[in-house]
């Protein structure tokens, strides 16, 4: 039944809603649809019926990771939800874990306007947010009291400013996890974001001796909650891979590929689209193949040592597989919600079992690589 209702869903989604949704800005409707989010979360009823219509649950999809325990393996990626707001309605609509930010050290407003606009023939947004967030304070506050039904994590980063030197932005960032870790948090992990490209400052974490200085004063303080560095995907093979040693070394958990697509020569972009837009950096399909690309070659290289989440391009369970078999164990997803519907993640799911039991595999960790 719950097949036939996601079905249903998307066809409203996609072909009658978006044709009133896509006529207003693209920001105005993110925060209109992030605050019925956040109302259709507190209301018990609401929540709990749209749990029993879209919630997917199988033994196939259920992986432990980090001592973390994921009833599947689709995510909220850090970009959407930066006020907090979605916490307690993504598994009602079918996400197995979700990030909050990126947030930062002290409140930002954010880059200015147009920070968010939608792509059509090029399956993508141009997003030049600029870490808009209300601080990690703000964010301790609200969910000191907070239970999460599935795993919640909290993306970090510095705060956007073009005043920072380099030993001031490490600071920033270390301040902002040391006041997330003294809330004593209900929350499961954390994401450094290292690879935003729409921030004003002018400090670099790419150069491995710079990382190396951020995640040795990182892990000084002794977090026991895993952490998976968000990358880019815009650099050589060379340079992620001494990225990576240096993430090794340091003992971090895992990391995601990746973050926006900042080619905009990329194939998958429509000239005439990105033209109106010439701050900005984009999601979406154009960042498929970088991902997939990015996450073969940390999954050749680090596989036994790192978690490899992968994020960029996922419309669909074919997407998400995808990446999974070429050695993604978890999978985040943003742009997809905005052309798919908001319940693409529980389409996703159900979708993913089938795909799995295809191809002979008993659960979804059997099929983690099988494509490397």
């Amino acid at each position: 039944m719950k097949h036939y209702w996601l079905r249903l869903n998307h066809v409203i989604y996609k072909y009658i809603l978006t044709k009133v949704i896509f006529l207003f800005n693209s920001e105005l409707i993110h925060d209109l649809m992030t605050l019925f989010g956040e109302f259709l979360g507190k209301v018990v009823f609401l929540r709990k019926l749209i749990y029993i219509l879209f919630n997917i649950k199988s033994s196939v999809l259920k992986q432990n990771v980090k001592a973390v325990t994921f009833e599947n393996p689709i995510g909220l990626a850090a970009g959407f939800d930066y006020e907090a707001r979605l916490t307690q309605i993504l598994p009602s609509v079918g996400f197995g874990f979700g990030t909050i930010g990126t947030i930062t050290n002290l409140p930002c407003e954010g880059n200015p306007k147009p920070r968010l606009a939608r792509l059509l023939k090029s399956k993508s947004l141009m997003v030049n947010k600029g870490f808009r967030n209300k601080g990690i304070d703000a964010i301790t506050n609200k969910f000191k009291n907070y239970n999460f039904q599935i795993p919640i994590g909290i993306s970090i980063g510095q705060t956007n400013t073009d005043i920072f030197s380099q030993s001031q932005a490490v600071n920033d960032i270390i301040t902002a996890f040391k006041k997330a870790e003294s809330a004593n948090l209900k929350t499961k992990y954390y994401e450094l974001n290292i690879s935003c490209p729409n921030l004003n400052s002018r400090v670099t974490f790419y150069d491995p001796k710079k990382l190396d200085d951020l995640l040795k004063k990182l892990k000084n303080l002794n977090i026991k909650k895993p952490i998976f560095v968000k990358m880019p995907i815009d650099k050589s093979d060379n340079e992620v891979l001494a990225m990576l040693n240096v993430i090794v070394v340091n003992k971090m958990d895992g990391v995601i590929f990746g973050n926006l697509q900042k080619n905009r020569k990329n194939k998958q972009l429509d000239k005439k689209e990105i033209a109106k837009y010439p701050a900005g950096n984009f999601s979406g399909k154009p960042t498929f193949e970088a991902s997939n690309h990015l996450i073969e070659l940390a999954y050749k290289n680090f596989k036994d040592k790192l978690v490899i989440i992968g994020c960029g391009g996922v419309f669909s369970a074919k997407d998400a597989y995808y990446k999974i078999k070429l050695g993604a164990t978890l999978v985040q997803l943003i742009t997809g919600l905005i052309f798919e519907g908001p319940t693409l993640a529980a389409q996703i799911n159900d979708e993913l079992i089938s795909l799995i039991k295809k191809d002979g595999y008993r659960n979804i960790k059997s099929a983690i690589g099988k494509d490397f």
